[in-house]
């Protein structure tokens, strides 16, 4: 089903009743009433520093899973018109209501709520919003379409303004408190609910030199704070952080798939922040896709969505997605047109799909199900080649 949302010019594809009710099982690892893990360890440690830091009281807001488009687009500022509101990045309940796709959409209702203080509200203070999220995105070692994610907005009204030199002490004291040691960098970024934006990589260690985006972060935008009820006395910091790469960093956890595991052997290094003790690897599997595509712009984002959607509970099988290489049909000689069953104007994208699953071996027959149930996912071709034999 499609509608055309409240706040937005594009139409958007709602989840099926089906699909909310997965996205909605899937566990909050953030959340201590679901039990014990190492992020909720990451998320004191954060607030720690910050708190003490500015020897402020703290307030933590979790919110529902299911949030207002409003909060997660309008009252952050966001364009009406903002390419992020395509249904290919957000996952829609309704017209109004859709799964939240950062943390900073409990943000709006946490300023609210300070502000309905009025007077009483404390001069300073540390507003702490962790939670799972909902997004587009790749399948790798790195990327989950349910990652989690930490708001801290450092809100004061005193009578200095907060400016870069307190955003540069906010880095400081978070990256020193969460990654003792590691190096890191900022480069300047544009958010809709920030001034002066920054973005926050860390030296991921190895041979290669790869530094990590680890979170964003800028001065709170006085226009969010408006619209939210709060005066102009009112100033502040506001950073978004991945918590899963920080834990994977902090941990040295090579998969984020790993964060989830239920294996003995894994899930009892889950429960504290020493480092990661590397249990034995399972054998990959990879297959190599030649597909039919309709878009021209489509990307390992895409291509990981409609994965993750076809495969289900198996969808963690696959260790990652990857394109190398993508030629438009028009160029194709008859004869792979003919074997793609593809159009001229679609595009010829090859795909290595590396199976893997976390805590048994696939057999052949395992592999070439989960490896067409993949294929049937992104080929968009009238002609098939399938691996099992039976599949139709």
């Amino acid at each position: 089903m499609s509608i055309p949302p409240a706040s937005g010019a594009a139409t958007v594809r709602l989840l099926s009743p089906e699909q909310l009710a997965r996205d909605l099982a899937v566990r909050d690892l953030t959340d201590p009433a679901a039990g014990p893990h190492a992020l909720q360890l990451v998320v004191e440690r954060a607030v720690a520093a910050l708190a003490d830091r500015w020897n402020c009281p703290v307030r933590v807001h979790r919110g529902e899973r299911v949030v207002s488009v409003a909060d997660n687009y309008d009252h952050l500022n966001y364009r009406a018109d903002d390419v992020t509101r395509d249904a290919r990045y957000t996952r829609y309940v309704d017209g109004r209501r859709m799964l939240r796709s950062h943390s900073s959409a409990l943000v709006p209702g946490a300023l609210r709520a300070l502000a309905a203080e009025g007077a009483a509200a404390p001069e300073s203070v540390l507003l702490v919003c962790p939670g799972l999220v909902y997004r587009r995105d790749s399948i790798d070692r790195l990327h989950s379409g349910t990652p989690h994610q930490l708001d801290l907005w450092y809100l004061t009204r005193r009578p200095t303004p907060t400016g870069p030199a307190d955003l540069t002490g906010m880095i400081d004291a978070l990256a020193g408190a969460l990654l003792p040691g590691a190096g890191y960098r900022t480069e300047e970024r544009v958010h809709p609910y920030t001034l002066a934006g920054r973005q926050l990589d860390v030296a991921a260690g190895g041979d290669d030199g790869a530094w990590v985006e680890v979170a964003e972060c800028g001065l709170a935008h006085p226009g969010v704070l408006a619209g939210a009820g709060l005066g102009p006395e009112w100033s502040g910091l506001a950073l978004g952080m991945g918590l899963d790469r920080v834990l994977m960093l902090l941990k040295g956890v090579p998969d984020i798939r790993l964060l989830r595991s239920t294996a003995p052997a894994v899930a009892a290094q889950l429960a504290d922040l020493s480092p990661y003790r590397p249990v034995s690897a399972l054998p990959a599997v990879r297959r190599d896709l030649s597909v039919a595509v309709d878009g021209a712009d489509d990307l390992a984002e895409d291509l990981g969505d409609r994965v993750r959607d076809a495969l289900g509970a198996d969808a963690d099988c696959v260790e990652s997605v990857e394109i190398l290489s993508a030629t438009p049909c028009r160029d194709l000689p008859p004869q792979a047109l003919a074997r793609l069953g593809a159009r001229p104007d679609q595009h010829n994208l090859l795909v290595k799909v590396v199976l893997r699953p976390l805590e048994r071996t696939l057999t052949d027959s395992d592999a070439n199900t989960l490896r067409d149930r993949v294929y049937a996912a992104l080929h968009q071709g009238t002609a098939h080649q399938w691996a099992a034999p039976t599949t139709p």
